[in-house]
């Protein structure tokens, strides 16, 4: 595209983006990504694949291996252009991954820079398969790149610094629904993954995943069932009693106005929760996490079966709603399970 140079500028930016994600990859040599990115589109100018297009990248193996390079550096020329669909082999030599994910976060970085995105059904620079492509190579080799800081390592340079932050978050939320989509046709249930994208801040799609199937075998517990229902039934009152007030009761409860027994127990086990989760979600425990969350259905069955909530004390009551949306807060620290279905 005229707008973004020369494909000579292309491979220097992919140069540049191949050694700062080999970092991200376990055995990737930097050096060798770097040099493998500056000759990944040098077969182009041949006559072979000027006549023979699909040939780009198998004869640019040829020639490297013909001069004596490494075996993953001429495969890292081959594979780059993967995985290109859905039944495409994904590459998991560890330079052909990062020359790959130079390629593609380069070409999505760019032409959402110069706002050429797709729409509905246009997408004239298959930019959402270059997304899925990069879903690919960083779920399927388990990678650690958070993606926001893939996005502004592939920010081109010399763009203002305005436009850049907001091509980030297109690309973000561009990302979000590719993922979805992925996700979705690999037979993930739609809400779960809706529910930890709503947490707002989670660009590591590894972390991502891995809360999904914390959450899924959680909600495929009884505990887990009936928490589920339980955090539904006070984020309605909740949200009632606060539209009826014109009040937010997003606080902390007064364990001074705390009277029934029910009512001191959940107070108490919530505020332990709230310290102990931390460190555990910290250390990516999401199984341990969901296993302590198990622990507050009782206190919470309990709650309702003995403490009412809209009592005639104004205090108590506004005192029991504070602590009703603080299971809402307690749990919505691991996922938004007002976004699950069921």
């Amino acid at each position: 595209h005229a707008k973004l140079g020369s494909l000579g500028e292309k491979v220097r930016r992919m140069q540049t983006l191949a050694a700062e994600f080999a970092q991200f990859i376990p055995g990737c040599n930097s050096d060798l990504a770097r040099s493998a990115a500056l000759l990944a589109k040098a077969d182009l100018t041949t006559e072979m694949v000027g006549e023979f297009p699909e040939l780009q990248g198998v004869m640019g193996r040829y020639y490297a291996l013909e001069e004596g390079e490494k075996t993953e550096f001429a495969d890292a020329l081959a594979e780059h252009y993967a995985p290109q669909g859905p039944g495409d082999m994904c590459p998991t030599a560890p330079v052909s991954i990062a020359v790959a994910l130079a390629d593609k976060l380069d070409t999505l970085a760019g032409f959402f820079a110069i706002d050429e995105k797709p729409t509905g059904s246009r997408d004239p620079f298959a930019l959402r398969r270059a997304a899925l492509g990069t879903i690919r190579l960083i779920l399927e080799n388990s990678l650690r790149l958070p993606l926001r800081s893939a996005f502004e390592m592939a920010m081109h340079p010399g763009g203002d610094a305005a436009v850049n932050k907001k091509v980030v978050e297109d690309l973000l939320a561009f990302f979000a629904d590719r993922v979805k989509v992925h996700l979705r046709e690999q037979g993930i249930r739609h809400d779960l993954i809706n529910a930890v994208y709503a947490l707002g801040d989670e660009d590591d799609l590894v972390r991502l995943l891995a809360r999904v199937d914390a959450l899924k075998g959680f909600l495929g517990t009884d505990d887990g069932a009936n928490l589920l229902t339980a955090h539904k039934r006070a984020s309605n009152i909740v949200a009632i009693e606060e539209k009826k007030d014109s009040e937010s009761y997003d606080s902390e409860a007064d364990a001074a106005l705390l009277s029934e027994y029910e009512e001191k127990v959940l107070h108490s086990r919530l505020g332990e929760l709230k310290t102990r989760i931390a460190p555990v979600l910290a250390g990516e425990n999401f199984d341990d996490a969901m296993d302590m969350l198990a622990e507050l259905r009782q206190p919470v069955d309990d709650f309702f079966d003995c403490v009412t909530v809209n009592c005639e004390d104004g205090k108590q009551r506004v005192n029991r709603l504070k602590l009703l949306s603080q299971i809402r807060t307690t749990m919505g620290k691991i996922a938004d399970f007002g976004k699950i279905e069921g």
